[in-house]
């Protein structure tokens, strides 16, 4: 389960593990107009945990997801 929330400088989309028990906790990506981050809750630190994509590495994991195993970098365009 997710959801989707447009707020004034980014769009919120969180990830609900609604799967089988043992469950992992929520999981908030915000998606701003240069960076993206993602964060998580862990109760082994009691804190929560954030990693900051840039677009250009969010592209390349977007990339990834379809991409057998290799290694791999964009061109840049010529127009």
């Amino acid at each position: 389960m997710f959801t989707i929330e447009h707020e004034f400088d980014a769009t919120v989309v969180t990830l609900v593990d609604d799967g089988a028990a043992p469950l992992q906790e929520d999981v908030v990506i915000n998606a701003f107009a240069s960076v993206v981050t993602i964060s998580q809750y862990d109760p082994v630190s009691d804190s929560v945990q954030k990693v900051t994509l840039s677009t250009a590495q969010l592209r390349d994991l977007r990339a990834a997801l379809d991409l057998p195993e290799g290694i791999y970098q964009f061109e840049q365009s010529k127009d």
